[in-house]
């Protein structure tokens, strides 16, 4: 269906004609408007009051919700319905996080009884790795894992294991290697001890340009240092296949191309094709954080996403946070004009939040056709983008005070410090989340010209240091940053981004766009090597960028 010809859409698209927000007069005619619209999920707890919205925007929200058939499109997802059209696959990543007392069939499989069988795998290998049972060739324990994957294979991965260190066991760490640039795996191993090292390669297909060139670029690396220290044999065929089996494991489905590799298809850990790259985190391509923070805290990871996915499915659609989130940033995007989205984590853990919600969000609703294959005649998507409190204060929080652009913006916090600080009498925790409330007091409310004058502030200045006010942001804060409560994190925003996809009425579980430059780039390959039949055949701008390319490589 085509949102723009629902009741509540036309409704909404008048109103913002009109729209003229006044935060201040709000908070003063209604003292509990905070409390009003503050809702609980799981342990988060959602302040939604600086929002430009009122109860009337509010019901044509929920109405849109209603004709766009948002929370059937939920339900069909939940049970396994293939709504992911273009690939026709169910869309299942809530399973991954389900009790092993659930059931859910799926063409004739009980997908939850799998899920389960596959994690009491990988935990029982997180074990063996966490206990020193699993040693690499030369017998020594393992001190560092390497995680090889790009994209939901590395930004999942990433993001949790730098929120979750303070989790990890002593004397274990991790690297992770996405990028195809040379300099990335470079620099991950050049002071490792390849004797202590556990390469897990994250690939569904085992196909994965990037991260198959990066695989092979490290196995030579540690064959070769295991050489340079006399533990391998120049031409020791037997050697280097044990060693490879005993340094390398597999996140992928083909265990054929696995075997292939070098690697044992028993230490290989699958999952499925319901499970989107940016949804698998929870899948075994979290491997290497299993690894880390051992598999009770995993545990307790899946819980905290199964709690949001409860309150998904069951909470009234006006209590329903990732309902009402995802709602209030298509007004923002379709009616008031903005065209990207903060989030503000102040906490220095989380400092890849906003990278992973980057792909999350953008990879699934930048979309331009509908599910029935029509163009969309309406903006779908928002630019998500972000860094940790205070550093942005320090950087771009200018434009979102005082510039010409509206940005809607989460902020997030944590009650309690993982490290309980004193700069000598003050709680640096209590000054590190002053910057917290401030900003969004700032930001809703601003300071007219005669609060500026009546600092004394010379006449000419006081146009620079009026703020207007009426700037949005969503307060989301929890008890602390725990395994449970980043789960929940992270399904809050998974069924934000689902929220407006099914409005927009698009596939957000495609991902067809990332497809065109992958061809393109295998395609030119000859040209770069100097096929210069391959060359002619280019555009005049990509023929003269090869022609620089080779005329100054080195």
């Amino acid at each position: 269906m085509d949102p723009t010809t629902t009741r509540a859409w036309q409704s909404l698209d008048a109103r913002a004609d009109a729209f003229d927000p006044d935060l201040r007069a709000w908070f003063d005619a209604d003292p509990d408007r905070g409390a009003r619209w503050t809702r609980q999920a799981g342990d988060l707890h959602v302040d939604l009051s600086k929002n430009l919205v009122d109860d009337a925007v509010l019901e044509d929200l929920l109405a849109l919700a209603e004709q766009t058939h948002v929370l059937h499109h939920r339900d069909r997802m939940l049970e396994g319905e293939r709504i992911n059209v273009t690939e026709g696959r169910a869309v299942l990543h809530t399973a991954l996080r389900r009790p092993s007392e659930d059931h859910l069939e799926v063409d004739g499989a009980d997908v939850v009884a799998e899920v389960h069988a596959e994690l009491a795998k990988i935990y029982d290998f997180a074990r063996r790795v966490r206990s020193g049972e699993w040693t690499g060739a030369s017998g020594k324990p393992v001190r560092t894992v390497v995680n090889i994957g790009i994209g939901g294979s590395d930004l999942g991965p990433v993001m949790a294991y730098e929120a979750l260190r303070p989790f990890v066991a002593p004397g274990l760490s991790c690297r992770f290697i996405s990028n195809i640039d040379p300099t990335d795996a470079a620099e991950k191993t050049r002071d490792l001890d390849p004797e202590t090292t556990l390469v897990i390669v994250a690939s569904k297909t085992f196909t994965t340009l990037e991260t198959l060139t990066n695989a092979r670029v490290v196995r030579e690396w540690l064959l070769g240092a295991m050489r340079s220290r006399g533990l391998l044999d120049e031409g020791d065929a037997a050697g280097e296949a044990a060693a490879i089996a005993r340094h390398f494991v597999a996140v992928s489905t083909a265990l054929d191309k696995v075997a292939a590799f070098g690697i044992d298809p028993a230490n290989a850990f699958g999952f499925w094709n319901w499970v989107g790259g940016r949804y698998s985190v929870d899948s075994a391509v979290g491997t290497s954080l299993a690894v880390a923070i051992g598999p009770e805290r995993f545990e307790e990871f899946l819980g905290g996403f199964h709690t949001i996915d409860r309150h998904f499915a069951t909470a009234a659609p006006r209590d329903n946070v990732p309902l009402l989130m995802g709602l209030l940033n298509v007004w923002y995007g379709n009616f008031l004009g903005s065209d990207t989205h903060a989030v503000l984590p102040y906490s220095q853990y989380l400092h890849r939040f906003p990278a992973y919600l980057q792909q999350l969000t953008m990879e699934s609703n930048g979309k331009s056709v509908r599910w029935d294959g029509t163009p969309v005649s309406y903006d779908t998507g928002e630019v998500f983008w972000g860094e940790p409190g205070t550093n942005g204060q320090h950087a771009f929080y200018q434009l979102i005070h005082q510039g010409t652009r509206v940005v809607p913006a989460d902020f997030i916090a944590f009650a309690t410090p993982t490290w309980g600080t004193r700069d000598g009498d003050a709680d640096v925790h209590e000054l590190f989340l002053s910057n917290f409330f401030a900003q969004t007091k700032a930001l809703a409310f601003g300071r007219t010209a005669d609060e500026v004058r009546a600092e004394g502030t010379p006449e000419a200045v006081v146009p620079a240091r009026v703020f207007t006010g009426n700037r949005p942001t969503t307060s989301i804060m929890a008890p602390a940053l725990t395994p449970s409560v980043l789960g929940q994190l992270i399904a809050l925003y998974e069924h934000i981004t689902f929220v407006q996809g099914a409005v927009w009425g698009i596939d957000s579980f495609d991902q067809w766009g990332v497809e065109l430059g992958k061809k393109l780039a295998r395609d030119l390959v000859p040209a770069i090597a100097g096929d210069t039949a391959v060359l002619a055949g280019q555009d005049s701008s990509t023929r003269g960028l090869i022609e620089y390319y080779r005329g100054h490589r080195v």
